[in-house]
């Protein structure tokens, strides 16, 4: 592990493996680095791949009050540090955060995001934010489980019952470690709603990405997203949700980004 000083003072931890062109990937909501450390690994024959946790999460601090801001600019010291310019892979709330970095001229040269979770229509936006209030409640009160279960149901979309199994898996105490970032996470999202205006902004190649399975406000999103950033591409992968699968995954970023 390594770490970078981002704008504020803040450490952000990553770790490096591989050697060639700066690839950082961007994790989602309930994530830290260690979650793209089997993707990193199977891009790093081709590429200098970081793998970082975002402010909040994992080994990285987490100087107060959060902004989308010091967010941008905590990526920003990353992209420095790996040499001026990179390319960037960001995933769910990850390709929000990559998608606004690249839009206020963060040097990413190649740019692929996965299923960035926006909303269509204003009475999901509204949704969100009422989701965000409830969450914040939740965790004021002591209540971080039952804040990262209510963000499964209602934003993943994920039924009760698969959360119910997931609550009683090994996976869910790093989850619920990672609660209080789910407000973050909403923060930059800001309601949800696509801001067509930054993402016109946006002047490198960028790819879309969702999966053929996944539900249909993924591929909404997308799909809404990708006809405002100039000259976009977009794949569909067959079979994946909105976790894709590493080994489907990696080779197609090796092509794009290669």
């Amino acid at each position: 592990m390594q770490t970078v000083r981002s704008a504020d003072g803040t450490p952000i931890a990553f770790d490096r493996a591989g050697d060639g062109p700066a690839l950082i990937l961007v994790v989602g909501a309930l994530q830290d680095r260690s979650a793209t450390r089997a993707l990193a690994a199977r891009l790093a024959p081709q590429f200098s791949v970081y793998s970082y946790d975002r402010r909040g999460r994992g080994a990285s601090g987490d100087t107060g009050p959060y902004s989308v801001d010091r967010e941008i600019a905590d990526l920003s010291a990353l992209v420095a540090e790996a040499g001026g310019s990179a390319f960037v892979f960001g995933h769910s709330s990850g390709a929000v955060l990559a998608l606004e970095a690249a839009a206020r001229g963060v040097a990413i040269t190649r740019l692929a995001v996965y299923e960035p979770p926006y909303v269509v229509g204003p009475e999901l936006s509204r949704k969100r934010v009422v989701l965000a209030g409830e969450l914040d409640g939740l965790l004021a009160a002591g209540r971080p489980g039952d804040a990262v279960q209510r963000f499964l149901v209602e934003a993943v979309e994920l039924r009760p019952d698969v959360v119910a199994m997931i609550r009683a898996s090994r996976l869910w105490p790093p989850m619920e470690a990672l609660a209080p970032t789910l407000l973050y996470d909403l923060a930059l999202l800001d309601g949800g709603l696509i801001p067509a205006a930054r993402l016109a902004r946006i002047g490198v190649p960028t790819l879309f990405l969702d999966g053929a399975a996944s539900p249909g406000w993924a591929r909404a999103s997308v799909q809404a997203a990708l006809a405002l950033v100039p000259g976009a591409r977009h794949l569909s992968l067959d079979g994946q949700d909105h976790n894709a699968a590493d080994g489907v995954l990696a080779p197609l970023l090796a092509r794009y980004f290669g």
